[in-house]
């Protein structure tokens, strides 16, 4: 199982980006999912997570402004990023819980994806 994240880039403030979070192999299906993100010099932090029944939580500093979704048929998680501010600018990685067979064990594991950058210039 590969988890893949995608859709970083550069704006400017204000601008929009929207990252995938996808993941392929063999795996049964992708359960729960967060993205988080690491400033430079900065702990890393949780930005948004959706469940499997599609409950989404997000950190203070991004409500309103970014919005997580989820395509379970293409085992794809989309976190829409609007208004976007340069203290957005980070690395984003993407979670994910996922039922998969492993070493013939059907379990949930965790997987990381790679990081995507985010830059927002002002």
């Amino acid at each position: 199982v590969q988890l893949q994240a995608s859709g970083g880039g550069s704006v400017q403030t204000g601008g929009s980006l929207r990252l995938s979070c996808s993941a392929s192999g063999s795996l049964f299906s992708m359960n729960a999912v967060g993205w988080y993100r690491q400033a430079p010099g900065k702990e890393r932090e949780s930005v948004a997570a959706i469940d499997t029944r599609g409950v989404t939580a997000y950190t203070e500093s991004v409500k309103g402004r970014f919005t997580i979704s989820r395509d379970n048929a293409k085992n794809t998680v989309y976190l829409q990023m609007n208004s976007l501010k340069p203290e957005d600018t980070a690395v984003y990685i993407c979670n994910a819980r996922i039922e998969t067979s492993d070493d013939g064990m059907v379990g949930e594991f965790d997987y990381w994806g790679q990081g995507t950058q985010v830059t927002v210039s002002s």
